[in-house]
């Protein structure tokens, strides 16, 4: 059974959104735009500001992180007001909450102009919470928001935030926890988390928001050779999670990660090693991984979770997410963004792409994966990516696609749904060979769908060149063991052998005999 699945219509953007983030490590700031459920940034900056670093050695903010912070959202104020953003939301989070000295830097930061909102710890977790319910609809388990001042834990089920919680766990503060060694830190940890009724084991997904989560993530996928590159969505196992933070705290490669030199032991040097380099994370995110990965590891062995998912959406996007309407809230963010995003190729494209998935849903087969309604909304995503690729250089076009199907980022698509939109692509340009790397992101009974997905969008696009009247006048349906283009008679001057050679490849494809109808004067369409 087939999916009935609603392309989002493209409407006028929103008024830009802004946030101002004054983390513990960062202060950053984001304008949003695009459609509101899958929002596009326009802008995003930050500076290392470090304001939790003096309240983790001194108990309070220091005044040369306050003067660094207070520059940097000078300029993001001024920022805002040039590209006239009004809708503007400005919170700060542990380093300032739990600083004596934090009221006094707040009164600096209005007196820009700004109206700052400190948030509590357990309102800090509700705002990472609301990120990842809006990034992973119907999402379930536990969100864990590492920042530089604090780790947020908070359960989500049902749409709803439950047993949030903030602990002095940030990346800031880690190092100092650790230097009595692993099976102290160990305690203290696991002490805190019983201690905050954080210790019974969660047998659901772990949800890991934060900058070094997501590096720790990348770096997993640079060891693993990923076929991916955004860390949004990425998945281990606790195994994995585990064996993972055992190779980044093995001695060379922290030495390698941190810039530290080698702790001196038989058959070592003392000689700093070279550093490692990761595309697209700093040298100071690289640094905290150590410190970051021996956290997770002892999360894992306590809260027991069943997967771990890495979130790139959290405090910010959740921040947005507050403002939805019912009927925004309800709407899927993959569809929401590939929508908006082919519309700039040409504003007919999502309407287009739902015409093409209708016309040849009886052609496709029933699929054998589980959760078919989720599936079909792959499809449409794929055609509408399928489409749009055809508005560009035609030497690149292909590679093109498979590359927005594969490393741009989707909110709301997993690493399987990635494969199956890079394939039907693929076949939508005639390629229907499986590249090497697809079936560690998906199984080949999914990837076979995705074939039989482009090849139909292929000869739904050839038979009208795109025209949805030339899909009103004809039709496609499997009927025995013959898939049978069915054409009104005065429609019969498109059959030409293109189209007649995309009906056999189609066919063959599902293992069926092709046969083209002309339909006699007055026989309506089967």
């Amino acid at each position: 059974m087939h999916h009935e699945i609603t392309a989002p219509r493209p409407v006028a953007q929103d008024p830009a959104r802004g946030i101002i983030d004054i983390g513990s490590n960062t202060v950053r700031l984001v304008i949003f735009g695009g459609p509101p459920r899958a929002p596009a940034v326009l802008h995003n900056e930050k500076i290392q500001a470090r304001l939790g670093k003096g309240v983790a050695e001194t108990g309070r903010l220091s005044e040369k992180g306050m003067k660094l912070a207070l520059t940097s959202l000078a300029r993001y104020a001024a920022i805002l007001r040039l590209h006239r953003v009004e809708d503007v939301q400005c919170v700060a989070t542990a380093a300032v909450r739990d600083a004596p000295n934090g009221g006094e830097f707040l009164d600096r930061v209005r007196d820009l102009g700004l109206s700052p909102r400190l948030l509590s710890g357990e309102e800090e977790a509700v705002g990472s919470a609301h990120g990842v319910l809006s990034a992973f609809p119907g999402a379930h388990g536990i969100v864990g928001d590492l920042g530089g001042g604090s780790l947020e834990l908070i359960d989500i089920a049902d749409d709803r935030c439950t047993h949030g919680t903030s602990l002095p766990l940030g990346t800031l503060r880690l190092p100092a926890l650790r230097e009595e060694g692993g099976v102290k830190f160990t305690r203290k940890i696991a002490k805190m988390l019983r201690s905050a009724q954080w210790s019974t084991a969660h047998d659901q997904p772990l949800y890991l928001v934060g900058g070094s989560w997501r590096a720790l993530a990348r770096f997993a996928m640079e060891q693993m050779d990923w076929p991916i590159d955004d860390p949004h969505g990425f998945e281990l196992t606790p195994e994995d999670a585990l064996r993972l933070a055992r190779t980044v705290n093995a001695p060379k490669l922290a030495a390698r990660l941190t810039g530290a030199k080698p702790v001196p032991g038989k058959g070592t040097t003392t000689k700093a090693l070279p550093r490692i380099t990761v595309p697209g994370v700093s040298t100071a995110r690289l640094a905290s991984l150590p410190d970051a990965a021996a956290l997770l590891a002892v999360l894992v062995r306590e809260l027991k979770p069943q997967r771990l998912i890495f979130s790139s959406w959290g405090l910010r996007e959740g921040l947005l997410a507050n403002g939805f309407d019912a009927a925004t809230r309800a709407a899927d963010p993959m569809l929401a963004g590939v929508a908006a995003f082919v519309a700039t190729y040409g504003p007919e494209l999502p309407a287009l792409a739902q015409e093409m998935v209708r016309w040849t849903a009886r052609a496709v087969p029933d699929t054998v994966q589980e959760d078919a309604p989720r599936i079909e909304r792959l499809r449409l995503g794929a055609t509408m990516l399928a489409l749009a690729s055809l508005d560009t250089e035609p030497n690149l076009r292909t590679e093109q696609a498979v590359n927005w199907a594969l490393r741009k980022r989707w909110v709301g698509l997993t690493a399987r749904g990635r494969a199956m939109i890079a394939l039907a692509v693929l076949a939508n340009s005639g390629r229907t060979a499986v590249p090497p790397q697809l079936p560690r992101l998906a199984p080949i009974s999914a990837l076979r769908d995705a074939v039989a997905w482009g090849l139909a969008t292929r000869l739904a696009r050839r038979i009208g060149g795109g025209a949805v009247a030339a899909l009103a006048g004809t039709s496609l349906r499997i009927d025995g063991n013959a898939l049978v283009l069915a054409v009104r008679p005065d429609l019969a001057p498109l059959c030409s052998e293109m189209v007649d050679k995309d009906l056999r490849v189609l066919a063959e494809c599902l293992g069926l005999v092709p046969r083209l109808d002309i339909l006699p004067e007055g026989v309506e369409l089967p």
